[in-house]
């Protein structure tokens, strides 16, 4: 159920800046985000010595990743940033993603440009947000937060030296018919222009997913409790097709064992082809040729391409 969205500037809720923000409309305190991102200077000599570590391994433990469509909800101009919060309510994330080379013996991807986005933890999406997340969830704009509803919960990273990029988030929560997931794409070739990546190809396309007890811990916390409804299992959803890491399978861990609230570092490692351009079109190997009906209500601005609320599972989505 959606509530009546207000129609407001791109600016809406710019008031505290995007780094800035205050975490309403669900009380996760701001500590939990700084109790999840604490180790991030002591964790780079680790971080680099793993990378480098991976980098040097045989071309056989290297998996080309399954790619799948990029959805209805994907928007250009997502800006260069590590934190795509914007003052969103929800369960730290800290996302930990290496890209690399499946031609080169593993070789880290460095300069890669790693771009996610996801919905939040009711459901919306930025840019779409009085699509109907299914079940029954407060409006988007009663969260409460300083989100720009054009921005919020999209970004980009450049990898470093070792084919590492790392985001600072919130777990996604769901809407119908999809499992929990984060949408990803891996650019090469193109640069930073205007806070923005500009040029280049698309060399993956792809969807990262939570372990189903997880996901039902979070679920039961606030702000995600008041999204009430059935939500997709693993097994059930039309894109995640079982093969793990190599589907998309993030490995997560709690920052408090005892505290899910406290958040989660995730990690993974994306194998991709930098000549070949792949743009998750339905290409690629496992991908169902899926993605999700959208939720319905979706907005008259939505792309083209996305599917009616009859389509398949078989028919491309988010």
């Amino acid at each position: 159920m959606t509530g009546k969205h207000k129609d407001t500037t791109i600016t809406r809720r710019r008031a505290i800046a995007v780094t800035g923000g205050t975490v309403a409309a669900g009380g996760l305190a701001i500590a939990g985000y700084q109790s999840a991102f604490a180790d991030e200077t002591t964790a780079t000599a680790t971080e680099t010595a793993a990378a480098s570590a991976s980098a040097g391994s045989s071309s056989g433990t290297c998996v080309l990743m399954s790619s799948v469509t990029e959805g209805p909800y994907y928007l250009d101009g997502a800006l260069v940033r590590k934190d795509i919060t914007e003052g969103k309510s929800g369960v730290p994330l800290t996302l930990r993603i290496t890209v690399q080379d499946t031609t080169e013996s593993c070789a880290p991807v460095a300069g890669a440009a790693v771009e996610i986005w996801h919905c939040d933890a009711w459901g919306y999406y930025s840019g779409y947000t009085t699509a109907n997340p299914g079940g029954s969830a407060p409006a988007e704009s009663e969260d409460g937060s300083t989100a720009d509803d054009k921005t919020y919960l999209r970004g980009y990273q450049v990898a470093n030296a070792n084919g590492v990029v790392k985001f600072e988030t919130i777990v996604p929560g769901w809407y119908t018919p999809r499992t929990c997931h984060i949408h990803v794409k891996v650019h090469t070739g193109g640069e930073k222009e205007d806070g923005t990546y500009e040029g280049g190809k698309v060399n993956f396309t792809g969807q990262l997913f939570f372990d189903d007890a997880v996901a039902e811990q979070i679920f039961e916390l606030e702000p995600y409790s008041q999204h009430t409804g059935t939500w997709t299992k693993l097994d059930d959803d039309m894109v995640y097709d079982g093969g793990g890491a190599s589907s998309g399978l993030l490995t997560l861990k709690p920052v408090h064992k005892k505290d899910p609230s406290k958040g989660y570092k995730g990690s993974i490692t994306l194998g991709i082809d930098p000549d070949t351009e792949n743009t998750g079109a339905g290409s690629g190997a496992g991908s169902g040729g899926g993605g999700g009906t959208p939720p319905s209500g979706a907005p008259g601005d939505a792309p083209s391409d996305a599917p009616s609320a009859s389509a398949s599972s078989t028919e491309s989505s988010s």
